[in-house]
């Protein structure tokens, strides 16, 4: 017997200086306050935005027919903006307020073979296109930079100064795509002259950096007006096709920047995890300094301590995030004689300390100690934010490891005329895992898998494996870092004998006592088949990619008595789509079967939806594709 289906992917311890009388944590407890909070956008109704043409309605949800281009279905309620253009309405959307320097994050669901753009101050756009199966992307496709326009050129050439993504990250139609977009107004002098051009400093794409300081001589086509102003609205276009959008926020920021007055920097000889009563060391040297870098640190391989002092320029009044980052390193951060981040002797790898605090605009006092404890490891970070104030980095791109001499070569695993197998720890959902295997091959279709849960746990397109942090600085990481746009999957084990239709399905492969053999055979062709026993069960895992198709193919071989259940997916919900297909919206990927005897089950189980198949017992077979 074999059972069928697709699933589809849219892709400081104490502190003993002078000040330990002032010792105050301000760490934030929430771990999800990393930074200022956004403006949203309202979308229970369109009051945000100036009027315009019935294409335009506020909704409670959209789903996509793929088998149908431009086609976008609505559900009732509010929440989420849609499009649907007609030829008697088809305006574009204009938001209520102005912006110069803007941050911008929303999620988008393109339609198959739709088209729409963000234009940021009514002139410089980043496309909105259903790239999904393009290859080698353009300005054109999605998250693009479009082209400037000339029309008195020769036909064929009147576009020019586009920008294409650095890498397809473009998820299939009818899934939501996140876009995180940091855009600089042009400047100009008190006559009205230019002296500084737009600029995207950076465009993300579901979690992929695919532009980078990009600098705008001019508005793109297709803008209200040619002429660059300091400030104007945000538009959407309206006339291309239809789009939708949910989550829409946004940061509005001034010039103005943290910085440092009469900045002194001491350095100490100094051997300890622990940051002692740094005002009674002698030290080595005392510099005056408007920088903060650990690599002011003399000598190569050696044990410091670093001792900045001076003066905070607050800006404005308000509250300021800070986010100090140490490599294997201790260190206090005192603001206003308060310690806002203690990491004395907090000896780990890339440890990190938030602190949110209420400033007054002028200066304050100002330290920051950094015990560089580790004579082979060297490195800190610190960024701030504040109102109306970009977060950016105070330290100098010195002082991170990854920037000396030498170190900042990466060294990748590349496949060549087969696939190759990288044995590493891996990260998956802010979890280390230690003992997976990434497979790449050269149709750039890879994918990673735990050994130990027996479960794939990414999928992606592109380059195939980051190995440096497996090599620098000895290794300690020993992480492997998938290249490109990267799915995730559940990553528990994907095979269990439940008692029932209700019982919960286990979280490790010990709960049951499954017998999981760390075991795999490799293919001529490179490809691992994984194979495991699941009581009375043996279960043979090949995955292999598509020859035409960004795809994986999955061949699951069952030998054995007894009915199992194969978890299929995860996530916060999971839905039925009018098409037979399942959307798993945490993740973004569909789920189609084409077997129509099979009854997929979802349930709720630990505040998650599941999606579950019952495979019956004696010989069978399991075939699906992975697509994204």
């Amino acid at each position: 017997m074999k059972i069928k289906f697709t699933i589809l992917l849219l892709g400081v311890l104490a502190f003993s200086c002078t000040e330990r009388k002032k010792q105050k944590e301000v760490v934030s407890k929430d771990a999800q306050i990393h930074s200022l909070p956004f403006q949203k956008i309202d979308l229970t109704s369109l009051s945000d935005f100036k009027e315009s043409t019935e294409n335009w309605q506020i909704v409670g949800g959209v789903t996509v027919d793929r088998s149908k281009e431009k086609i976008l279905n609505v559900i009732d309620g509010n929440g989420v903006l849609a499009n649907i253009p007609d030829e008697n309405a088809k305006k574009n959307l204009v938001t209520a307020f102005d912006h110069g320097d803007i941050e911008l994050e929303v999620d988008v669901m393109m339609p198959t073979g739709s088209n729409s753009g963000l234009y940021f101050q009514n002139r410089y756009e980043i496309q909105l296109f259903d790239s999904w199966k393009v290859n080698e992307p353009t300005s054109g496709d999605m998250g693009g930079i479009y082209q400037r326009w000339d029309k008195s050129k020769e036909a064929g050439q009147e576009g020019y100064e586009g920008h294409a993504p650095k890498i397809n990250a473009a998820k299939a139609p009818g899934l939501w795509q996140h876009l995180k977009i940091i855009f600089h107004a042009p400047r100009f002098d008190d006559a009205g002259e230019k002296i500084k051009n737009a600029e995207f400093e950076e465009v993300w794409l579901n979690g992929i950096l695919i532009h980078e300081d990009v600098e705008l001589k001019g508005a793109t086509r297709g803008g209200i007006l040619a002429k660059e102003v300091s400030m104007a609205p945000l538009m959407i276009q309206g006339d291309h096709g239809p789009v939708a959008f949910k989550n829409l926020k946004y940061k509005l920021y001034s010039h103005d920047r943290l910085s440092f007055g009469d900045m002194k920097m001491k350095e100490f000889k100094y051997q300890d995890k622990t940051i002692p009563n740094v005002d009674t060391l002698v030290p080595i040297r005392e510099v005056s300094t408007d920088t903060l870098s650990a690599s002011m640190a003399i000598g190569d391989k050696v044990t410091r301590i670093l001792d900045y002092q001076g003066q905070l320029v607050v800006p404005t009044s308000g509250e300021y995030i800070f986010d100090f980052r140490l490599n294997q390193a201790g260190g206090l951060l005192i603001i206003n004689n308060d310690t806002v981040v203690n990491r004395d002797g907090n000896y780990i790898i890339d440890s990190a300390g938030i602190a949110k605090i209420a400033l007054v605009k002028g200066k304050v006092p100002f330290r920051l100690i950094y015990n560089k404890h580790n004579p082979w490891v060297i490195g800190f970070s610190l960024y701030g934010e504040g109102p109306g104030i970009q977060n950016s980095a105070l330290h100098a791109p010195s002082s991170l490891a990854g920037n000396k001499a030498g170190v900042s070569r990466k060294i990748m695993v590349e496949p060549a005329d087969k696939a190759v197998t990288q044995r590493s720890f891996l990260m998956h959902k802010g979890l280390k895992r230690t003992h997976c295997i990434s497979v790449g091959t050269p149709e750039q279709i890879n994918y990673a898998y735990d050994l130990n849960t027996g479960s794939l746990l990414q999928a992606w397109s592109g380059e195939f494996l980051d190995a440096t942090q497996m090599w620098h600085a000895r290794g300690i990481r020993q992480l492997g870092d998938p290249v490109g746009f990267a799915i995730s999957f559940h990553g528990t084990p994907e095979f269990s004998s439940l008692a029932s239709e209700e019982s919960e399905w286990p979280s490790t492969v010990t709960e049951e006592g499954l017998q999981f053999s760390d075991g795999y055979e490799l293919g001529k062709d490179g490809i691992p088949l994984f194979i495991r026993n699941l009581g009375s069960k043996i279960v043979k895992d090949k995955i292999e990619p598509s020859s035409n198709e960004r795809k994986l193919v999955r061949n699951i071989s069952l030998i054995g008595d007894g009915i199992i259940w194969h978890k299929v997916a995860s996530g916060e919900t999971i839905e039925k789509l009018p098409d037979g297909s399942y959307i798993v919206n945490d993740e973004s990927y569909f789920v189609d079967f084409s077997d129509d005897s099979l009854a997929p089950v979802i349930r709720k189980s630990n505040g998650q939806d599941e999606l579950l198949v019952k495979i019956p017992t004696g010989e069978q077979k399991v075939e699906y594709s992975i697509i994204w």
